[in-house]
């Protein structure tokens, strides 16, 4: 498992906060640490697979102005066969299996309500081994997971954990 510290997880943070943001700004920004050693870890990170460094285009701009969550009860024996047919769909975003009243759990992107509508009837049930779907549309997206930061608890356990040894 890779070894986080205090130094990595501002690193994280700030290419969270400005994918582009240079190593000599990070530098400046973060006081004491050499551009060469935030390029290093940076690179350390990438080559671990801790962090990933991409593009993430909105789909409004696309005019896929629509997102709905779609939950599915699939036959016991078909469910990662039935999660990677839908990820392979232009229009889904995510995909996850999970344990409990739903298999699986995607997210979708269309113009308008009825392409959600078509999709899922017409697309989603008809993939053998679907039994049940259940759709919500989703007006309104407050955090995604491109968003998400190093929790303060985790950055100061670790930070703790490093100081004491």
């Amino acid at each position: 498992m890779y070894e986080f510290d205090k130094i990595d997880i501002k690193i994280v943070n700030l290419l969270l906060e400005d994918g582009r943001m240079s190593a000599s700004e990070m530098s400046r920004r973060m006081g004491k640490i050499t551009e060469r050693t935030i390029r290093y870890r940076i690179e350390r990170m990438i080559k671990d697979e801790v962090i990933q460094i991409s593009t993430v285009v909105s789909p409004e701009a696309l005019g896929l102005t629509i997102k709905a969550d779609v939950w599915l009860e699939v036959e016991s024996d078909l469910i990662l066969e039935v999660a990677k047919k839908i990820a392979a769909f232009e229009n889904v975003t995510y995909v996850a299996c999970g344990i409990g009243q739903n298999d699986i759990s995607i997210q979708i992107v269309a113009k308008d309500t009825a392409e959600i509508y078509y999709f899922v009837t017409e697309v989603v049930r008809k993939v053998t081994g679907v039994r049940k779907t259940t759709t919500s549309i989703v007006p309104i997206i407050i955090k995604d997971v491109y968003q998400w930061r190093v929790p303060e608890r985790i950055a100061k356990e670790i930070t703790e954990g490093k100081d004491s040894v």
